[in-house]
């Protein structure tokens, strides 16, 4: 395919070098590829890299500019990536710090994918830089705020997209800013990544996740929003029981309290580790689920903001259902047939039942939401067509 211009992401692996974190950016950097864009990926967040902090590399750049090469050779772009150690020295590593500024300039796009990195006066100077949230709301909440810290963050950017694709309609209550227009988008899928072929699958409904996460809960409007997934889940602890279905959690963040909670209502539980340091295992888990049962952080789910998981698209992706817990994304995608959102834990066995009483159907309609609606040709497509590149 014949070059049509070059794009940056820029990213953040190496702080979250785990194998979800890992594939939502690989969709990205290969979707673009395919597309026919002479792709790059760039870390220069300046955050610090704690996976890779040891006594032999007290800044952790050494082990992250590691892990960054390694994903990058997997994925046929060795020579299209750079670590910027802002946290440290400022050295680079990949790419030299003069082909880093030179990359910036000629590119035709630079994607602050996360929103996670504060731009530098290089990456906004070309007016190309573009801000591209995976979690949403409380950017727009400290927005709403008037947070000079977030406004600073946004200012240099040339356009702001989300995953709360259901911001601005009559039903989503997450607050509308003056001043920066977010527009929807969602998690991009390298559908042929997730066949499943040769993988029949296990009879468990599966997902992958933190289970307690104490931090960004914020008051809005005389009500506390929480991060934490646990709490959502504790909706469901019955689950098991009214389905007769097997269900296991694959979790980081939980101890054994957690555990025998789970347990005791029904709830296979598993450390996520394992699955997480590797993209292929990570992979293969979710291609050998029965399907998908999952919750969403209360942020999403009361204030609806239409957020969607990267990881349920890959279990769609692979032809296994999903049934997870509604934030207003069915206003958007289809909700069913192979996708189910749920409210409460009676709607969320109802669905159980019915994906285990018509697997295939319900199979085949997951890989065509998936397609329909996930492929990088659908998202990337319409994300680049609205900046005109």
């Amino acid at each position: 395919m014949s070059r049509r211009g070059r794009i940056v992401v820029l990213g953040m692996m190496s702080k979250m070098p785990v194998a979800g974190v890992v594939w939502q950016t690989v969709h990205y950097l290969v979707g673009l590829t395919r597309m026919g864009y002479e792709t790059y990926y760039v870390e220069a967040h300046a955050r610090t890299p704690s996976s890779f902090v040891s006594p032999d590399d007290p800044s952790g750049s050494q082990g992250a500019a590691a892990f960054i090469a390694g994903v990058m050779q997997r994925f046929g772009l060795e020579h299209r990536w750079a670590f910027h150690a802002r946290h440290d020295d400022g050295a680079f590593y990949g790419l030299t710090g003069l082909q880093v500024r030179r990359l910036y300039r000629s590119a035709d796009l630079l994607i602050n994918l996360h929103g996670g990195t504060t731009p530098l006066p290089e990456h906004a100077e070309t007016g190309r830089l573009v801000y591209l949230e995976t979690d949403p709301v409380l950017t727009q909440v400290a927005l709403k705020r008037g947070r000079q810290r977030t406004i600073d963050l946004l200012t240099p950017h040339v356009a702001c997209f989300t995953f709360a694709e259901n911001y601005g309609k009559p039903d989503c209550l997450v607050p509308v800013c003056e001043g920066f227009d977010f527009l929807p988008t969602r998690q991009p899928v390298v559908l042929d990544f997730w066949d499943a072929e040769g993988c029949p699958p296990c009879p468990v409904f599966t997902t992958v996740g933190n289970w307690r996460q104490p931090w960004r809960s914020f008051h809005w409007r005389r009500e506390t929003y929480t991060w934490s997934k646990h709490l959502e889940f504790a909706k469901f602890l019955d689950l098991p029981s009214r389905t007769g279905q097997v269900f296991e959690l694959a979790l980081s963040s939980y101890d054994a309290d957690d555990q025998r909670l789970l347990e005791s209502h029904g709830w296979c539980v598993r450390d996520a580790g394992p699955l997480s340091r590797d993209p292929d295992t990570y992979r293969d888990y979710i291609r050998r689920s029965f399907a998908e049962f999952t919750a969403a952080k209360d942020q999403n789910v009361r204030l609806r903001s239409g957020w969607f998981s990267d990881r349920s698209a890959t279990y769609l992706a692979a032809g296994r259902p999903v049934v997870t817990q509604e934030t207003g994304f069915s206003n958007l995608l289809p909700s069913g047939e192979g996708l189910f959102g749920v409210e409460t834990v009676e709607e969320a066995a109802d669905a159980v039942a019915e994906i285990a009483g018509d697997y295939d159907r319900h199979s085949t309609a997951a890989k065509a939401i998936a397609r329909e609606y996930f492929s990088h040709e659908v998202v990337l497509g319409d994300l680049l067509g609205r900046l005109g590149v």
